[in-house]
């Protein structure tokens, strides 16, 4: 096995460094409300490289605009990351059709997306693919 990468044994403030992925869908039924349907909703798992800590987002759907709403949530109560690792979602290849559009906006982020992680000077890095070990978790 080779050595961890630098941004995993560098000490920092957690989630300065951290990687991101997707569960989901989930199929979710208001409790509360009668005569409501049930929706898809996604889950995002934020593990930041230090510390292992986990942070869950929900996310309504694959759009930007929702990713970039859950990744404001994320930002505000755990404070903003410098660096953002995932993987290229080769793992999403030939699931359901949700699962493609999302592996499509994180292979080729989408211009809301890309201008948001401009705007706050967050870098974003894909692991290669088939290389789960890639960013050392």
């Amino acid at each position: 096995m080779g050595n961890l990468p630098a941004e995993r044994i560098t000490h920092t403030f957690p989630f300065n460094v951290c990687g991101v992925d997707f569960m989901g869908p989930l199929l979710v039924k208001p409790v509360a409300q009668r005569r409501t349907t049930a929706r898809n909703m996604y889950v995002a798992i934020f593990v930041c490289f230090v510390t292992k800590a986990v942070h869950f987002g929900l996310v309504t759907d694959l759009t930007s605009e929702a990713f970039i709403a859950c990744l404001k949530r994320f930002f505000a109560s755990r404070g903003k990351s410098s660096v953002v690792y995932s993987d290229n979602a080769t793992n999403f290849v030939g699931e359901q059709s949700e699962l493609k559009r999302l592996s499509y906006m994180l292979k080729k982020p989408d211009e809301n997306v890309s201008a948001y992680l401009d705007s706050q000077e967050i870098k974003w890095k894909f692991s290669p693919p088939r290389s789960p070990n890639f960013g050392g978790l």
